[in-house]
């Protein structure tokens, strides 16, 4: 690397001296002028597809990237990583190769990141593993990156209300109650996804994007601006200018994502009750940067951190309306009236968090809640504890109804997804219940799927109120309940969550962090004698592989080799 008028200068490694004049010849072959050759080598890592609504815009959006780095001076060059749709992806065996392209994208992208050496890079993404693979890839590489999303998808309305996706997964549960016609399901499939973007809720992909702008990564505006606005097209642009400044100044990721920055991450994920899948992400993301992010803190961060949004499916306010609050950073300045965060930390913008969320009010108190007028006095999300899940287990709080906080019942257990709905569509689960979904875990499953389809026809059967789940899976952002996933050890690895047996008590208790099953010290000794692993699940190709390398939920799912 070399210097050049305040840059850093990565690129000069195939584009200057004798030794590299092949190089020229190829960068001359893609239509590369000299004087071009003497700028910043900026990588655009586009993530657009066809497949994917949050990634159909996402053309424009490097269209604009591009734009905004050549007016700074920057030579952008385009290449590309995948995403998965998690909603075509989910209840079938598609959704095993949700969570593993988290690795595909970092690993790629490392990959092209190097061979071109590039001076800089901006990712576009946008949807659920998307955003911590390119985090986790911009962290391991650690050279000038900022991030610009392609943007919330606009609400959906249905007889007068606004809906999401999650609303569509459980009125097919309603249809199965018999409470919903054909017709009634017809008319929520035609309208709850009306526009381009990642779904409307506070599901996994919007958190990510959210907690992007809370890292310092992404510019104001990247987690909240609906994709089908304009706003989003200048965002871009200006995303594309900050790039040469930060090559300028030699801003990295790794002076952005500092252990502090990640305890921000934390603190405003439980005041905006961002998806579980926050807590599989982040921890990975801070492994690549060489922070230890030991999920035990989390609820030291919830005891005292008020949640001040509830947000779709928590409640009845959408990604649309916390923009029009104010955004990200208005939640960061309700918090900051309590210093709850550490402000004086770098971001993309050149500026600290402190000036950048400085006079950023709180425009609806109706949608982001006053410090002083919380939802609960605690975080959205809780991490729980017990004979069940010694390492841990995760909830969403803020998206429990009150009776379900503490629960006890019996438990219906089920070795995978499918049986599972099959047995709460078939009307077997009765409230009171307690369904255990296991063998689903990063190993087990392999891949680690989520559970929206059980949790959606749990709501839509009526049993919202009166039934939890309990898996070493996970769950789509979209899930609302008592609905506990990443429990760990998993089944596979023979965790107590493989010994529980049909009818067995299982007692939640969410305010003290608890999950344990009524077992005697012997019995769970006795059980555990006889458990055997089970054959793996798949045999070959890239899931295999992924099987043998992957660590438990509590750790993040990062491979270990």
């Amino acid at each position: 690397m070399k210097q050049k008028g305040g840059m850093i200068m990565r690129s000069d490694a195939v584009k200057k001296g004798m030794q590299q004049a092949p190089h020229r010849s190829l960068f001359n072959a893609l239509g590369l002028t000299q004087e071009e050759m003497d700028k910043p080598l900026i990588g655009i890592v586009n993530s657009y597809n066809e497949i994917v609504p949050g990634h159909m815009n996402l053309d424009k959006i490097t269209e604009a990237v591009k734009m905004g780095v050549a007016l700074a001076g920057g030579v952008p060059r385009e290449f590309p990583a995948i995403a998965v749709c998690d909603g075509i992806a989910m209840g079938h065996v598609g959704m095993k190769y949700s969570l593993v392209t988290r690795d595909l994208i970092a690993d790629s992208t490392e990959c092209m990141a190097m061979a071109h050496q590039f001076d800089a890079l901006v990712c576009i993404p946008n949807c659920d593993k998307n955003v911590p693979g390119l985090l986790m890839a911009a962290a391991r590489l650690n050279i000038p990156t900022i991030f610009v999303s392609g943007g919330p998808m606009l609400a959906g309305h249905v007889k007068g209300q606004k809906r999401s996706l999650s609303s569509m997964f459980e009125a097919v549960g309603s249809y199965a109650a018999g409470t919903m016609t054909e017709k009634d399901v017809y008319e929520f499939e035609c309208n709850t996804c009306p526009t381009s973007g990642s779904c409307s809720g506070m599901y996994t992909a919007n958190s990510m994007n959210c907690l992007t702008e809370v890292l310092g990564m992404g510019l104001k505006g990247n987690g909240t601006i609906p994709s089908v606005y304009s706003e989003r097209i200048k965002l871009a642009k200006h995303a594309g200018m900050q790039i040469v400044e930060l090559v300028k100044k030699n801003i990295r990721p790794r002076d952005i994502m500092t252990e502090k920055a990640f305890m921000n991450a934390l603190t405003v994920d439980m005041a905006l009750g961002c998806s579980t899948n926050s807590m599989l992400h982040l921890p990975a993301i801070a492994h690549e940067a060489g922070v230890e992010l030991n999920m035990d803190i989390a609820n030291e961060i919830s005891a005292k951190t008020p949640n001040l949004c509830h947000l779709a499916p928590a409640g009845p306010t959408y990604i649309e309306d916390l923009n029009a609050a104010g955004g990200v950073y208005a939640v960061m300045n309700e918090l900051n009236k309590k210093s709850l965060l550490y402000t004086d930390l770098m971001t993309v913008t050149g500026k600290t968090v402190a000036e950048n969320i400085a006079g950023c009010e709180n425009l609806n108190p109706e949608v982001i809640r006053p410090i002083d007028n919380p939802y609960s006095q605690t975080g959205g999300i809780a991490v729980l504890k017990g004979n069940l899940a010694p390492d841990s287990g995760v909830v969403k709080r803020s998206a429990v109804v009150p009776e379900m906080l503490v629960h006890e019942g019996p438990a219906r257990v089920f070795d995978c997804e499918e049986d599972a709905i099959e047995a709460i569509k078939g009307g077997k689960i009765i409230p009171g219940d307690v369904v255990v979904i296991r063998y689903e875990g990063p190993k087990g499953g392999p891949g680690m799927r989520e559970m929206l389809n059980p949790t959606s026809a749990i709501a839509g059967m009526g049993l919202g109120s009166s039934v939890a789940l309990i898996t070493d899976g996970r769950f789509s952002g979209a899930s609302r309940g008592a609905s506990i996933g990443h429990v760990s050890p998993e089944a596979a690895v023979g965790g107590p969550i493989a010994l529980v047996e049909e009818g067995d008590i299982i007692k939640i208790n969410i305010p003290e962090n608890k999950l344990d099953f009524v077992i005697s010290d012997e019995e769970l000794a006795a059980r555990k004698a006889k458990w055997q692993p089970r054959e793996p699940k798949v045999t070959t190709g890239y899931l295999a592989r992924y099987a043998k390398m992957v660590t438990s939920g509590n750790r993040g799912a990062i491979l270990e080799f």
